[in-house]
């Protein structure tokens, strides 16, 4: 599922709402999701985020591969 921006400027706007008293977001793919609690509105932000950001490395083709090292010879 990808995300876009429009997403996450949705859960921003959300953030307030929900403080306020408002519960519900529409994604830009016509998903509907209700929050309880500012905190699960600001969990959902970072995943967004995180989504967002992994979307932007795999596009700027740079890819990144850790080789473990072992003193062991392994």
């Amino acid at each position: 599922m990808a995300y876009q921006q429009s997403d996450i400027d949705k859960l921003h706007a959300t953030l307030v709402a929900v403080a306020t008293g408002a519960q519900k977001v529409r994604f830009a793919d016509g998903r509907e999701t209700t929050f309880q609690t500012v905190d699960a509105v600001a969990a959902a932000i970072k995943v967004v985020d995180a989504q967002l950001r992994m979307q932007a490395r795999a596009l700027g083709g740079v890819v990144r591969h850790r080789v473990p090292y072992y003193r062991s010879g392994l």
